[in-house]
């Protein structure tokens, strides 16, 4: 079987890793001249079960109201006329009930569980190195109304599975020592072991690597033009480098993956939620944390990548606009000085924004379309390093006419 995968993001290179493993013949498209530099380039770089609770929360629809007039907000709105966005809001305010949104953090932390799981067998096969620390991630608290509606969301995931602990601000000082400053300001938090951090990119571009070694054909600088079918059927894509048959096509590409689909008749509700990211050099490295984690209250994400601290803050539907300025990154650095003040250069870090392919329930969209050979793995949203590897394998056991080693109910195309 000859395999097409269009996307050579964290979502495309994991499925054609399982697929190339299975004994298909797979090729790897994308239109960046390497892998993993849009979506998947500079993201918040945590593997993170506890955050597995959904944006989609009873707390989302005050924090976008909010954010029409502030920009303080981790969920932001940029109004504009774009009538797809506007429906994909409304069906994302639908699952901001705590039923719903306690039901679907439990499917997430189902799938991000088993990703991880999947991720460490396919580290073992390939020996990939990435910055990768497994010492949990700490997951932190200011006030008393962000702690306790914390703890809340986390002991929905405990109720699930997930192994938690929640702490004061001495016991996370003594967890990341680097917080010993700070921990004046924190009131406690949760620290969950089974987290860790990693460089989604220098994964993603590394697994690549070994894939190109052992046969799959990756094909960058390759815009796809379309999939052509035949007697119902994807045949084939269609390239700025020509025409690509194929056995089964598999759709891996992110926010771009829904305009693509819906050529032919295929609407997986999918929208763009953009996501922003500094990467810091580090002048101090005595000072930098060594455990990963998040400032809740302000939603700022941090983590450690060798020589570099990468920060990530914000969800804004804005459409596909990936263009940002310097002061959209002001209160990610306000927050990030806040927290560590001296650990290194702002005036010198890498600015960046991308697109988070985000569903209103926030759970991935995985497996055969309505069209027969034509398959889906996107959707991850703020949780895409943590169920990559989950949703690559995944895809491909479906594929493969294998089914899923997990429940993935919520996960299918709907039709």
């Amino acid at each position: 079987m000859k395999a097409v995968i269009l996307g050579a993001g964290l979502a495309g290179v994991p499925t054609a890793y399982f697929l190339a493993k299975a004994g298909h013949e797979v090729v790897v498209i994308d239109r960046q001249p390497g892998a993993a530099l849009e979506t998947s380039f500079a993201n918040g770089s945590l593997l993170c079960l506890g955050h597995s609770y959904p944006w989609a929360s009873p707390a989302a629809p005050g924090v976008l109201v909010k954010s029409l007039t502030r920009r303080d907000q981790a969920l932001r709105v940029a109004p504009r006329i774009d009538p797809r966005m506007w429906g994909w809001l409304l069906r994302f305010l639908r699952e901001c009930t705590s039923a719903r949104a306690d039901r679907n953090a439990a499917s997430r932390l189902r799938i991000a569980t088993y990703s991880l799981d999947v991720m460490r067998s396919v580290v073992a096969d390939t020996g990939i190195r990435f910055h990768h620390t497994d010492k949990g991630l700490l997951y932190l608290y200011r006030t008393e109304h962000a702690m306790n509606e914390g703890v809340r969301q986390m002991q929905v995931l405990q109720q699930n599975g997930l192994s938690m602990k929640i702490i004061n601000a001495d016991e996370a000082a003594a967890i990341e020592p680097a917080l010993t400053p700070v921990k004046n300001k924190l009131l406690g938090g949760v620290y969950v072991p089974g987290d860790g951090t990693g460089d989604a990119q220098l994964f993603t571009a590394e697994l690549a690597r070994v894939l190109s070694g052992r046969g799959v054909r990756f094909m960058y600088e390759t815009e796809v033009k379309g999939i052509t079918c035949q007697g119902g059927s994807a045949k084939r894509v269609r390239t700025s480098a020509g025409d690509i048959d194929a056995d089964v096509i598999i759709v891996a590409m992110g926010s771009f993956s829904g305009p693509l689909l819906r050529q032919h008749g295929v609407d997986i509700k999918l929208f763009p939620v953009k996501g922003y990211s500094l990467t810091v050099p580090i002048t101090s490295p005595d000072q930098a944390p060594t455990v990963g984690g998040l400032d809740e209250d302000n939603l700022l994400a941090f983590s450690v990548l060798g020589n570099r601290l990468r920060l990530t803050a914000t969800a804004e539907f804005s459409g596909y606009d990936v263009s940002h300025r310097p002061h959209d990154f002001r209160y990610m650095t306000q927050a990030a000085k806040d927290l560590f003040p001296t650990i290194g250069d702002y005036s010198k870090a890498q600015m960046w924004s991308g697109l988070r392919p985000a569903t209103p329930d926030g759970n991935p969209v995985l497996g055969r379309t309505g069209t027969p050979n034509l398959y889906v793995c996107t959707g991850g949203g703020s949780m895409g390093w943590t169920m990559a590897c989950g949703m690559g394998k995944i895809t491909a056991d479906i594929v493969c006419g294998r089914a899923a080693d997990i429940d993935i109910k919520e996960m299918v195309v709907k039709a």
